[in-house]
């Protein structure tokens, strides 16, 4: 399947045939930049919101500047931005001056929500406050995301992905047990923008039964700590701090990764009850080691894990990793591969499934991207643009929405509030 940047309002929709996304007629004002606010931005787009991205040459998107060797000063070519800029317009406004901040103001009239992730109080500031917003809009949906929220001793501090996880609590949890905290990647700022789409969705919700707006405060360190609630409420319950122990379940074993042939390659194996346990011991071909009675119960198995590990690690090592998954999962027992990228972009289900599109960038060329993950029967969501080029919807945005003339485009442009 292959994705154009032509552009996706409703009548060209109609006009190809194409079921309009649940979301088709809510515009979606994004102030965000860098990722957590622009990925939630993007999953409302899939859902087919109108997403306008406000941005300036004056203080450019970090996602644009990191860019393909050679490329260095070239703005519309960087992949990072393509991956979290999906279906979005560009316009270009310079918030720091008066008439820039004003004109954002004219189009969230014409809108239903607003995004931002700067640091709390900045949007304030420059005019743009969810209270002098509902001035000309009372029924706005204002969402901000920032690492540690909007009130509270540590809303100033700066935060990036792993201060998120950091202080949510997931990377003292995640890792082995005689190694460092794992911080993990950028995924986390993904999961706050996820939130944020949730949130959004919620509101939008509300807002159509009551026809009326609300503030968002979303704290980024908040929402990775809701994924790690289960390991709060163990130390609220035992006064035991739960802390890293790699990839085992604690609950239920065996519950691991383990080498298989070639050059780091893995198999995830989770037993979670003693019928999944006779599973895999048939599949094993019911070695001696796993007929001891203290492994038929689960109780047994988490007392032995050490033993378990190098009994399973020293059967997988030496075979195929899908043929012994599959060879797994026709036993009844749930076990994949550990894929990466490659093996992922050519995998069969997934591309049944379309989770990997095809889309047409002017500057990046023909890139492929992935889906949206739902597959909806009714209100198909999908990715109907390219990620926008700099200030490339300018004239749709000041011309036909806000009616400005072509010669006061112009003029605002010379003066760089258009920049």
């Amino acid at each position: 399947m292959t994705i154009t940047t032509t552009p996706a309002d409703r009548a060209v929709l109609d006009g190809l045939g194409l079921t309009p996304g649940a979301l088709a007629g809510v515009r979606v004002i994004d102030l965000g930049w860098v990722l957590a606010a622009p990925y939630a931005t993007m999953l409302l787009g899939y859902l087919g919101a109108e997403v306008i991205k406000v941005e300036s040459r004056r203080r450019i998107d970090e996602q644009r500047i990191a860019h393909r060797a050679g490329l260095a000063k070239d703005y519309d070519a960087s992949s990072n931005f393509f991956e979290v800029n999906l279906t979005k317009r560009s316009v270009t406004l310079n918030l720091a001056t008066e008439e820039g901040a004003r004109l954002v103001r004219e189009l969230v009239a014409t809108s239903d929500v607003v995004i931002e992730n700067m640091r709390p109080g900045v949007v304030d500031r420059l005019g743009l406050g969810y209270e002098e917003l509902r001035k000309v809009r009372p029924d706005v949906i204002m969402a901000s995301v920032s690492g540690w929220g909007g009130k509270g001793p540590l809303r100033s501090y700066t935060a990036y992905a792993p201060c998120f996880s950091s202080f949510s609590g997931l990377a003292h949890l995640t890792g082995y047990a005689d190694d460092e905290p794992n911080t993990g990647t950028s995924s986390n700022d993904a999961r706050s923008g996820t939130g944020a789409a949730f949130a959004i969705l919620m509101a939008l919700v509300l807002r159509q039964r009551t026809g009326r707006g609300q503030y968002i405060d979303m704290s980024s360190c908040e929402t990775l700590n809701t994924l790690v609630g289960d390991r709060m409420v163990e130390w609220g319950l035992s006064g035991v701090s739960p802390g890293r122990d790699g990839d085992h379940d604690g609950v239920v074993a065996p519950h691991n990764v383990y080498r298989t042939a070639g050059d780091d390659r893995w198999i995830s194996i989770a037993v979670t009850d003693d019928h999944e346990w006779a599973a895999l011991r048939r599949a094993m071909g019911d070695p001696e080691w796993a007929r001891d009675a203290a492994l038929q119960q689960n109780a047994g198995r988490i007392a032995r894990q050490a033993d378990l590990d190098a009994h399973l690690a020293a059967w997988t090592i030496g075979q195929d990793a899908v043929e012994l998954s599959d060879h797994l999962q026709r036993h009844g027992v749930a076990a994949v591969p550990s894929y990466d990228a490659e093996q992922l972009f050519d995998h069969p289900h997934l591309r049944a499934r379309d989770s990997l599109v095809e889309v047409d960038h002017p500057t990046l060329g023909t890139r492929t991207a992935i889906a949206p993950p739902w597959l909806l029967s009714e209100t198909p969501a999908r990715i109907t643009r390219s990620a926008p080029l700099l200030g490339a919807d300018n004239e749709y945005v000041l011309q036909d929405i806000l009616g400005l003339s072509a010669e006061r485009v112009a003029e605002l442009t010379d003066a760089q509030v258009v920049y």
